[in-house]
């Protein structure tokens, strides 16, 4: 039987919605602002506001709909609890019950690289996977985890907060965090730029970078591309962190994949073989062979995530 459902992605600027039949199809999706105002506190009533309209519009009962699923940026306790969101400006509290009530169907809530990861496993670039990981290189580094097709969030809402693995005992810069050595330092877009300074400030190697007004991580991988010696250095400095801290995740969970997605992601193939290449130096034989694929639905993917709580329950 044909039942509906909504994914909402919660962002600190837009709330991202769509609207999804259960096998998967999405017949719309909009954008609605997030209003960070007095501590968030219009956010639930807005979405509320925003899918009862579409139902409306829809001629659509709830009855026929299965739920929302809404993904936050911040930890998240047994698919209800957020714990915490400070782009939102919300402290702990238990999202999913506050927007039942308030639109009368039932709710799931996961952090937001969690639900993106689910939408690539079901309808992305890791699609049919089950036990998979996702890793999103963008202006940090987000990750998720989804075992027999379901996230993984750990007893704190922590699981999956793969940028922060301490990667490095001799960092001497600071972390977001707060901490030194995490991944994030390294492998996201300001990650690569940060070790592209350092490696120009330290010689005098020629190099096409050196001709930039200001270098990103694109044009890092472009040079690359391009036959340059010192990108190319670069590219293999990120590939041996990221590809050795991927290693550590695939002996304690062996996965099926990683399906590697951000802005960071649009590299290409020329990071996916640097990443390959120091994984299988750092793994454990049997999983030499866990596959690398690169993320599909870009923005879209933390609504079809989100659907899939719905009717995963």
């Amino acid at each position: 039987m044909k039942k509906y459902g909504f994914g909402v992605d919660v962002g600190g600027t837009t709330c991202k919605i769509g609207f999804f039949e259960n096998s998967g199809n999405m017949l719309d999706k909009w954008e609605i602002k997030t209003n960070t105002e007095n501590h968030g506190a219009s956010i639930l009533d807005d979405i509320v506001a925003s899918l009862e309209s579409k139902l409306a519009d829809a001629g659509i009962s709830k009855d026929e709909v299965e739920g929302v699923g809404i993904g936050v940026p911040g930890p998240v306790k047994n698919d209800s609890v957020v714990c915490e969101c400070v782009n939102l400006g919300w402290g702990t509290f238990d999202v999913a019950e506050t927007l039942s009530e308030k639109i009368g169907l039932p709710v799931k809530v996961g952090n937001d690289a969690n639900v993106a990861a689910l939408g690539e496993m079901w309808k992305g670039g890791g699609q049919g996977c089950q036990n998979g990981v996702m890793v999103t290189l963008g202006t940090g580094v987000g990750g998720g985890i989804i075992i027999n097709g379901s996230i993984v969030g750990g007893v704190h809402g922590a699981g999956g907060e793969i940028g922060h693995m301490k990667v490095s005992e001799t960092e001497t810069e600071t972390c977001g965090c707060g901490k030194r050595g995490c991944l994030e330092q390294y492998a996201s877009a300001t990650g690569i730029v940060r070790l592209t300074k350092q490696r120009l400030a330290a010689d005098d190697a020629k190099t096409s970078l050196r001709s930039l007004p200001e270098v990103t991580a694109k044009d890092v991988f472009d040079a690359a591309k391009a036959g340059d010696a010192v990108a190319q250095e670069l590219v293999e400095e990120v590939g041996r962190i990221l590809g050795g801290a991927l290693g550590s995740i695939a002996v304690v969970i062996d996965p099926e994949m990683f399906v590697i997605g951000g802005g960071v992601s649009r590299a290409g193939q020329i990071l996916l073989d640097a990443v390959q290449k120091y994984f299988k130096e750092r793994v454990f034989k049997s999983c030499q062979e866990t596959k690398f694929v690169l993320a599909s639905l870009g923005n879209d993917a933390g609504m079809y995530g989100c659907a899939k709580m719905i009717f995963n329950a």
